[in-house]
């Protein structure tokens, strides 16, 4: 897809990428290597998604309230030998999924950061917290004792939910990505674009709930009257706070404020899964480390075979190279984000509508200049 610009070219410092994209292209270049990495580092990805978004929703459902959840990885069933895989740590990495919900928590926007802070939410969520602690003396004194902090746990439980909603959409989209690139369907990077941002747009308008069970009623914390949808109050948040902005490992800057390693002004977070780099993953405080390690249990065997040929260091580095690989699929996610927010479409031949799309774009590309963008334009060559 292509079309005539009337535009001079872009002088931004990244106007190679944007002339790309307004020709069809994506953040990502085309290659049958990048396609084959994005695609299989997609589909792990979408294994470990299943399993998150699955526990998420539990979290949110099943133990509402439970101040000290012991088992909340287990959903709901637990046995000896789960318990052991636990302890060994030979099991899924929630604790990333939460890292993510809490990323999302903290820098809010969108709808729903809204809503949160209505007289409607907090009158609903004391309706379930009034349910919830019936008959239970003292928490219901806790609770007259510090009467703002079982909602902001509610506030916390109904982004605990809306992420799972949210991979509860996109897991299913990366796995079908991967049947069909194994049935030929897909065999470019632009393919990929496309196929995410289909499911973007088939899911766009979806809305977002909540509502829990408590003593055989239920009750609605989001109802569907407050208008949220998954492309703008949970796709596109999610985008701005893991893709770009996160907040910083701890153990790897100081939380000093005297030191001054981190920004006052949050909206300058640059630490992101677009920006991260990759060669720390695998060290201690690194919350990617625990995705990477997950990953890695279900990557496709091309994909496996591609890294040892590709590496002299073999299984050594296989969490960094998948971390690589990650980035370059998150890249083409977002590219589909790009495109499902552009102002105009690429093909619009009126001058005006291209100055806004190149504006649109030009602000984007202002954020990757600092990101792993630049890193990912050329393919990757043997250690």
């Amino acid at each position: 897809m292509t079309r005539t610009s009337t535009l001079p070219p872009s002088t931004h410092p990244l106007a190679e990428i944007i002339d790309r994209i307004e020709q069809g292209g994506a953040l990502l270049p085309e290659s049958d290597e990048n396609v084959m990495e994005v695609v299989g580092v997609l589909k792990s990805y979408g294994v470990v998604l299943d399993a998150y978004w699955r526990n998420l929703l539990f979290i949110a459902d099943r133990q509402f309230l439970v101040l000290f959840p012991f088992f909340k990885y287990f959903n709901g069933e637990v046995s000896l030998s789960k318990l052991l895989k636990h302890w060994w740590h030979d099991r899924i990495n929630y604790e990333f999924s939460e890292y993510c919900m809490k990323a999302m928590f903290y820098h809010g926007g969108g709808k729903l950061d809204a809503y949160l802070d209505t007289p409607e939410f907090e009158e609903r969520a004391r309706q379930a917290i009034a349910a919830k602690l019936s008959g239970n003396w003292f928490m219901q004194g806790l609770n007259k004792a510090f009467p703002d902090f079982l909602v902001e746990q509610v506030r916390q439980l109904a982004y605990y939910s809306v992420l799972g909603q949210f991979w509860r959409v996109m897991s299913p989209m990366f796995l079908d990505l991967s049947d069909r690139y194994d049935r030929g369907e897909i065999q470019t990077i632009r393919d990929v674009v496309d196929h995410v941002l289909a499911g973007l747009v088939a899911a766009a308008n979806q809305p977002i709930t909540y509502a829990v069970k408590i003593k055989d009623k239920e009750y609605t914390i989001i109802p569907e009257s407050a208008g949220l949808t998954f492309l703008m109050d949970a796709a596109v948040p999610y985008v701005e706070a893991v893709f770009f902005r996160s907040f910083p490992f701890m153990g790897t800057v100081s939380y000093n404020a005297q030191a001054y390693q981190i920004s006052h002004d949050i909206s300058r977070f640059t630490y992101g899964a677009l920006y991260a780099d990759p060669l720390p993953i695998g060290g201690a405080g690194i919350p990617p480390t625990l995705l990477m390690q997950d990953m890695r249990h279900f990557l496709p065997d091309y994909l496996h075979q591609f890294y040892q040929k590709i590496s002299l260091r073999g299984e050594e580095d296989l969490r960094t190279r998948i971390c690589v690989s990650f980035q370059k699929s998150m890249f083409c996610v977002t590219t589909a984000a790009m495109l499902g927010l552009m102002p105009y479409p690429l093909q619009t031949s009126e001058l005006t509508e291209q100055q806004t799309n190149r504006k649109y774009l030009e602000s984007w590309m202002d954020r990757f200049v600092a990101s792993r963008l630049p890193h990912v334009q050329v393919c990757e060559v043997k250690a």
